[in-house]
């Protein structure tokens, strides 16, 4: 496994070469305005290069990355990054045209003109900048609440198109590449990597997952209001090394789910034939499932998530879940051994939203385990999941590991309140269930 911060330490090790590069070749005395916007255009096309590389290396899929760092936590890297690499991108853009319209005494405009025309691949580049300020948008918050998911899935696609037509350009005209060999080999290396890490763990792998393991459903059962467990066979199951607690993005191969994936956590521990997830209709694709027919042919990516039992150190664990948020928490909950106390609390708005409770209270009984279910409206009881209330419903809370899943706000919330009562932020696991 790999600390995340010392992910983040490599990430900034190779933004200092990346500046290093361009610090050696750049004269020590810079003469006038063009000089100067035309080098900090030069600075800021090298870290847009280098951060589009770490961008695509945080979603490839990566397993040591997915199992150590988690694939939330990587998602919340990618959002942040992602903001900084349009800026970037559109910031180098404008400080190279402007810069080298100063130099030749033109306008902007003019100069933005002779470029697209004169300059190797300067066209392609232009394209692919405006297909990742398409994908940015497309990103912003008040954009994503209001696009589908499959949408928003597909152009995310356009990320390698754009990275593709930019490529190329990075070669024909950049200041720091044209004359430096040994900079070329490594650039280049560093784009050949990461474009053959996504080729296999996105689209290769689930290949040979899918020939090798060959998974069906095998039946769908309901639930509660809305909620379906799907059941899905396969063969050698076991050689994947599912831990409960983790996702896969699933594809049922019927008329209507064949073109989109959705990640859905294990709601049961895998088995050597069987997995189960456990679905909410909060979407098309999750309102379908109920529909599946026993038979259909899956195709499945992973497993992905850290939200694992590996990362508990402490001799008592403590879960929590709000709603769905309760898929992995119930894997967990049979098979995650602390040293001392285990406990869990669900927090739903009715009763009958609390699905699996038949299979929590078993769990609960056969493991000796303390179960709390927390009924009603979170805005009239806005104190349920309090600091004082948790601290009220487990005494010493400061001792116990803390898994955390649901809802985004939810997650935030109790993260908060957790916090509050003294819980180390180290010892709190989280997994949110949004895109």
């Amino acid at each position: 496994m790999v600390d995340p911060r010392v992910v983040l330490a490599g990430i900034g090790a190779g933004l200092a070469m990346v500046v290093g590069l361009w610090w050696v070749d750049t004269p020590p005395l810079l003469h006038g305005m063009g000089d100067w916007l035309t080098n900090a255009g030069r600075i800021t096309g090298l870290i847009a290069g280098y951060v589009i590389v770490v961008q695509l290396l945080l979603m490839a899929r990566v397993p040591i990355l997915e199992r150590s760092i988690g694939a939330d936590r990587l998602a919340r890297w990618h959002a942040v990054g992602g903001r900084y690499t349009v800026n970037v991108v559109v910031a180098h853009a404008l400080l190279i045209t402007w810069g080298y319209a100063v130099a030749a005494h033109t306008d902007p405009v003019h100069q933005g003109v002779t470029l697209l025309r004169s300059y190797p691949d300067v066209l392609m580049a232009t394209v692919g900048t405006l297909m990742l300020v398409g994908v940015g948008v497309a990103s912003a918050r008040a954009a994503r609440q209001k696009l589908r998911y499959e949408t928003w899935y597909a152009i995310h696609f356009y990320t390698y198109i754009a990275v593709a037509l930019a490529f190329s350009h990075q070669f024909a005209t950049g200041a720091d590449f044209m004359h430096n060999l040994p900079a070329r080999v490594l650039w280049g290396g560093m784009y050949a990597t990461v474009a053959a890490l996504l080729l296999w763990f996105r689209f290769l792998m689930p290949v040979r997952v899918y020939l090798r393991h060959r998974m069906r459903v095998d039946s769908v059962a309901p639930e509660g209001p809305g909620v379906v467990s799907v059941y899905i066979r396969g063969a050698h199951l076991d050689e994947l090394g599912t831990l409960p607690g983790q996702f896969f993005r699933w594809r049922f191969l019927d008329r209507r789910g064949w073109w989109q994936s959705h990640p859905y956590s294990l709601s049961a521990p895998p088995r050597a034939d069987l997995l189960r997830i456990t679905v909410k209709s909060l979407g098309d694709h999750s309102s379908e499932l109920s529909r599946l027919r026993p038979g259909t042919r899956v195709w499945a990516e992973g497993p992905y998530g850290a939200f694992t039992a590996h990362r508990s150190s402490r001799p008592n664990v403590l879960l929590i879940a709000g709603g769905i948020g309760i898929t992995p928490i119930r894997a967990l909950f049979e098979t995650i051994r602390p040293r001392g106390h285990l406990r869990l609390i669900y927090r739903v708005m009715t009763h009958d939203d609390a699905v699996l409770l038949d299979e929590l209270q078993t769990i609960a009984a056969h493991r000796r385990a303390r179960l709390d279910l927390i009924a009603g409206d979170h805005r009239e009881k806005p104190d349920a999941m309090s600091a004082a209330r948790l601290t009220a419903l487990v005494p010493k809370l400061r001792n116990y590991d803390v898994y955390l899943c649901g809802p985004p706000g939810f997650v935030v919330a109790v993260r908060r309140a957790l916090l509050g009562a003294g819980v180390a932020s180290a010892a709190i696991h989280t997994e949110e269930f949004a895109f």
